[in-house]
C-alpha cells in the first residue's frame, strides 16, 4: 500500500465533456480556483480535440492561458492527434497527455481510426511535443484498457503492446482507463500485473468509471498493488461521448473517502472538496450521486468525510 497517492482532478475535462450543457469559461475558472483551494495539484483542464465533436472543450486553450497565475498546479491536458499537440503548445500546456483506445471499436467511434493509425498518429504528436521550445512533461491514457463497449473484453497483451510504444514515444506515466466502467478488481490486477513485467519503469495509473459500482473495489485492488496515481471527478459526473452504455467517473470525494479511510494521503482537504458540489451543480443544472454527498444529504449534522485526514 502506498503511503500517499496523486489524485489527478479529471471534472472539467473528462466531467464537462458529456455534459449536454456547455460551461462557460468563467464558470469552469472557479471550478478550478475551488479545486486549488481544496488542495488537489494535478488537474486536468481540457482537451484540445476539435470543437465540432465535443463542444465543451472548444476553449481549453483560453483555460490554460487563465491557469498561468495559478502558483502550486500542474494541469495537463489531452491530445489525440498532432493537431492538438500543435495547439497545447500553442496554449502552453505544461502537461499532455496523449491518449488512445486499446480496442478497435471504440477507437473508431472515438478518434475515427483503428488502433494502429491513431498510435501512429499520437507518435507523431510526440515528436512535435518533444521538439517544442519548452516541451510539456508526457503522459499517456489507454482507454478500453479492460472492456470495450463494441468489442468486449480487452486482452491485457494487447495493452501492454501499446504502453510500450506510448513509453518509446517519451510517456513516462501510463493511465489505464475502464472507459466503460465495466472492469473487475481481477482484470485490474491482471493488467496492471502485465504491464509491470514489460515496463516496470513506467508509473501505472488508474482511470476508473463507475457504471457497475465497482470503481472503489477497482481502487482498492490497485492500491494492493502499489498503484500511487488516480483519476477522478468532483460529483462523479462525466463519461465518454463514444462509450455507449458509460456512467459517470469515479466521484473524487468517494475515493477520498476510501484512501483518507484507510491511511492513504492524497494533501485534498475533503470537507472543502465537498463544498464545491453545490457550485458544479448549479452550473451543471443537476445534482450529483456521489456516495458521499448522497450520505451528507441525508445526515447532514454527520460530516464523515470532512473528519477524515488528507
Amino acid at each position: 500500500m502506498p503511503a500517499s497517492v496523486t489524485v489527478t482532478e479529471v471534472v472539467l475535462r473528462d466531467g464537462l465533456q458529456d455534459e449536454p450543457v456547455t460551461v462557460a469559461t468563467d464558470g469552469k475558472l472557479r471550478i478550478l480556483d475551488g479545486l486549488i483551494g481544496a488542495g488537489l495539484r494535478s488537474i486536468e483542464l481540457g482537451a484540445f480535440v476539435r470543437p465540432d465533436r465535443v463542444p465543451q472543450m472548444a476553449d481549453t486553450g483560453q483555460l490554460f492561458e487563465a491557469a498561468r497565475g495559478r502558483a502550486g498546479v500542474t494541469c495537463s491536458g489531452l491530445v489525440m492527434n498532432r493537431a492538438g499537440a500543435e495547439r497545447a503548445i500553442a496554449a502552453g500546456a505544461p502537461e499532455v497527455r496523449l491518449v488512445v483506445s486499446a480496442s478497435e471499436g471504440h477507437s473508431r467511434a472515438n478518434a475515427g481510426r483503428g488502433v494502429e493509425e491513431a498510435l501512429a498518429e499520437l507518435e507523431r504528436a510526440a515528436a512535435v511535443l518533444s521538439a517544442a521550445p519548452r516541451p510539456p512533461v508526457l503522459s499517456a491514457g489507454i482507454a478500453t484498457a479492460f472492456v470495450c463497449p463494441y468489442d468486449g473484453p480487452t486482452p491485457p497483451d494487447r495493452v501492454v503492446a501499446i504502453a510500450a510504444r506510448l513509453a518509446a514515444a517519451g510517456a513516462g506515466r501510463i493511465s489505464l482507463a475502464d472507459t466503460l466502467g465495466a472492469a473487475t478488481p481481477v482484470q485490474v490486477r491482471a493488467g496492471i500485473m502485465a504491464l509491470r513485467q514489460v515496463l516496470p519503469e513506467v508509473r501505472i495509473g488508474l482511470h476508473l468509471h463507475d457504471t457497475y459500482g465497482m470503481a472503489l473495489a477497482c481502487a482498492w485492488e490497485a492500491l494492493r498493488l502499489g498503484v500511487d496515481w488516480f483519476d477522478a471527478s468532483l460529483g462523479g459526473i462525466g463519461g465518454c461521448p463514444f462509450a455507449p452504455g458509460a456512467a459517470g467517473n469515479v466521484a473524487t470525494e468517494d475515493l477520498l473517502g476510501l484512501l483518507h479511510g484507510t491511511g492513504v494521503a492524497t494533501g485534498v482537504d475533503a470537507g472543502r472538496l465537498l463544498g464545491l458540489i453545490p457550485l458544479l451543480s448549479g452550473l451543471t443544472g443537476h445534482s450529483v450521486t456521489s456516495r458521499q454527498w448522497l450520505a451528507r444529504s441525508v445526515a447532514p449534522s454527520r460530516d464523515t468525510i470532512g473528519s477524515l485526514p488528507s
